[in-house]
């Protein structure tokens, strides 16, 4: 039983059908590869401004540079202290309360790293006015710090 007069003659596969697996064959590798590329160049370390960097960027850069052997306390801790010498100590505690709401991470270094602005705004500005400055960052700890410089 026939349902159709025309005859059906086959010619070839046309070009939707080779698209087609073109396609079938494409796709699922450039899927693959996309998705590793954006999985690489995402920040997994939850810092905002810190470079992303794929296992290329760190063996071509050497892993033994300075920068990346310090510890993000320190480089904190290195930057206030040098904003403490530049501004004063309320914008760098303000940095600092800054800096451990963005950086859970850093919440356990940051009573060190207060008692250490303490100890520096005394050397700076002497035991009064570093007093003046202090505020309740990480339990009072700049203050802590200031107390002990005076002693």
């Amino acid at each position: 039983m026939k349902h159709s007069t025309t005859p059906q003659t086959r010619r070839g596969r046309g070009p939707a059908r080779r698209i087609g697996r073109s396609l079938a064959l494409v796709l699922p590798v450039v899927l693959v590869l996309s998705g590793t590329l954006a999985v690489a160049r995402v920040d997994w370390s939850g810092a905002p401004t810190s470079p992303v960097l794929t296992a290329a960027d760190t063996s071509a850069s050497g892993a033994s540079s300075r920068a990346g052997a310090r510890a993000p306390q320190e480089v904190l801790r290195e930057k206030l202290l040098v904003q403490l010498h530049k501004e004063n100590p309320g914008v760098a505690l303000t940095q600092l309360q800054q800096a451990v709401n963005d950086r859970p991470s850093l919440a356990k270094h940051c009573a060190s790293i207060a008692r250490s602005l303490g100890r520096a705004a005394v050397r700076v500005y002497g035991p009064t006015k570093a007093q003046s400055y202090a505020r309740p960052v990480c339990d009072t700890s700049f203050a802590a710090g200031v107390v002990t410089a005076t002693r």
